[in-house]
């Protein structure tokens, strides 16, 4: 079971990650929306879709980033969480190993 402090640091930390970019990509059609509306500019559809889309997957990766960076330990670690990526993939791949390992009963 998780401990509620980690929880809580997963959220905000996933919160952030996926919002911030989720944000992004309404505002590319927002943006485009305004620009091709009002005569600025000629964006093709193509570019609007392409560039939204490439904020929305920025948000799928900030999903993996907020889980994997958050601290287990009581101290919440550092602001962005560089440094428990790879700790928290060790203890991911353990768990995995352990799952697929057949049980002696």
């Amino acid at each position: 079971m998780i401990p509620e402090a980690v929880a809580n640091r997963m959220a905000r930390r996933v919160a952030v990650a996926t919002g911030i970019p989720t944000l992004m990509g309404m505002g590319v059609f927002v943006a485009s929306y305004l620009l091709v509306s009002r005569g600025v500019m000629d964006i093709p559809p193509g570019a609007t879709l392409v560039a939204s889309g490439g904020c929305f997957l920025l948000g799928l990766l900030g999903l993996s980033y907020g889980v994997l960076s958050a601290s287990w330990e009581s101290h919440p670690g550092s602001w962005l969480g560089g440094e428990q990526i790879g700790v928290n993939l060790g203890r991911l791949k353990e768990s995995i190993r352990a799952l697929r390992q057949p049980r002696a009963d």
